[in-house]
């Protein structure tokens, strides 16, 4: 509801500058034809017009002319369900959301900081939270790539959108100037999201940042040739928090060449974008330290990763910035295509002094990077930072998984208690797992 609010307003917006333009929508499926009246249809009718008129009229849009709007609208509505089982509360939100104006800069700006709280809740909601990266990593890894106007921009997992709208405001603050530069960002910044509600949820995140279409696709990245992807496909910037601890869909990873072949998504999202990176080109990613080590496969992509690339910098995070929806440790990486690594800097994200781990409550800030935004360009080794050179990588099977050698690891001793209390969870996350596999195998 909200994104065909924030569609109409636009549209209304454009019917104005242009006396030509033509909604792609039908008039009866526009907002403000079934919505726009407060005094309008409500209760089983307004239920009835969703579920068999709205839904399927927006799913079955006419995209034969290749209207790109057409097509975005369509693709947003494939995979939505209405789960409302009461018109009336229907007609009430539907109430609310008119009294926000979306082409009113005060109403969206406002309704923009209430959409960035919704999609950071979204983090603790279910399985949703591998969508949405913490705003302090997005912008800090953005800050450091310093995406410009001109330049092509992508996301092949782009979740919510958060790299995106960091990249927009990046490139906005600094270069746009006029209604064409805010055109040349508008066709440079590029996304594609596999899952119908983030996908959804990112659209209007652009369209919330003056992007008028989109360029974002709904469908599996890891689903193009490998081969196929050729020089006007490349881009000059990739910012990207690929999924990872997940396989990929059957037969996905023939897409890549037989030495590479792999169905952990993190280690074929690393490979695709490596292949998406024009010479030259530079990225900031969020990868897992499962993609930093292991031998077989995962070996050779390193070395694939290594050679093909500068990988300058290492930032690595403490195993709490994805909780809940992952409390593994993962880390940033910033690098360039064109030229092999020589040597690698790693920094270590340390938690604020007295502060055990993040929470909901305690997320991590971006005033926490300070200290690395310092010593970004006059680096030198202190308990934060050390380097390590190719021959040692190369020594040691490319993993780059490097412990800080200047922090001894503390023995961590437990009580009787409390080892059995930790046997206890262990037990019964065993329990869980396997009702899990039995309700799947049903």
């Amino acid at each position: 509801m909200i994104t065909l609010k924030i569609i109409d307003d636009k549209e209304a917006e454009m019917e104005l500058i242009n006396d030509d333009y033509v909604s792609v929508i039908p008039s009866e499926l526009q907002w403000r034809s079934w919505a726009g009246n407060s005094e309008g249809i409500t209760g089983d009718a307004m239920k009835d017009f969703v579920d068999n008129t709205l839904f399927p009229g927006l799913q079955n849009l006419d995209v034969s002319t290749g209207n790109k709007r057409a097509v975005l609208i369509r693709d947003i509505f494939a995979g939505t369900n209405n789960y409302m089982k009461n018109g009336t509360i229907i007609r009430q939100v539907v109430n609310k959301l008119n009294e926000i104006d979306f082409n009113a800069s005060e109403d969206r700006h406002m309704f923009g900081d209430i959409y960035e709280g919704l999609l950071r809740d979204l983090q603790s909601a279910g399985n949703y939270g591998e969508f949405y990266t913490p705003r302090s990593i997005t912008e800090i890894m953005t800050e450091i790539i310093n995406p410009r106007l001109g330049e092509k921009v992508l996301d092949p997992a782009c979740g919510t959108g958060g790299f995106l709208t960091s990249a927009i405001e990046n490139i906005r603050s600094k270069d746009v100037h006029s209604v064409e530069d805010l055109k040349v960002l508008e066709e440079t910044i590029r996304g594609q999201e596999l899952k119908p509600l983030p996908f959804m949820l990112c659209v209007t995140n652009l369209i919330l940042h003056d992007i008028e279409v989109p360029n974002v696709m709904n469908g599996d990245s890891l689903n193009r040739e490998y081969t196929s992807i050729v020089e006007k496909d490349r881009v000059d910037v990739i910012l990207a928090n690929p999924p990872f601890g997940a396989s990929v869909s059957d037969g996905v990873e023939t897409n890549y060449p037989a030495q590479f072949r792999t169905t952990e998504s993190a280690d074929l999202f690393l490979l695709l974008m490596i292949r998406y990176l024009k010479m030259g080109g530079r990225a900031a990613i969020v990868l897992p330290d499962g993609s930093l080590t292991g031998d077989g496969v995962k070996q050779r992509i390193r070395q694939e990763f290594l050679e093909q690339c500068n990988v300058h910098t290492i930032v690595r995070l403490p195993n709490s910035v994805f909780q809940p929806y992952a409390s593994v440790a993962t880390n940033l990486l910033f690098f360039t295509k064109g030229e092999p690594t020589k040597e690698i800097w790693y920094w270590e994200h340390k938690l604020p002094e007295g502060q055990k781990s993040y929470s909901k409550t305690k997320p991590i800030q971006k005033s926490e990077f300070d200290s690395l935004k310092t010593w970004w360009n006059n680096r030198a080794e202190n308990e934060q930072a050390w380097k390590v050179g190719i021959d040692t990588l190369k020594g040691n099977g490319f993993n780059l998984d490097i412990k800080n050698p200047f922090v001894k690891e503390e023995e961590v001793t437990h009580s009787t208690s409390e080892l059995l209390d930790l046997l206890s969870e262990s037990f019964r996350k065993s329990d869980e797992l396997i009702e899990e596999l039995r309700k799947n195998l049903k």
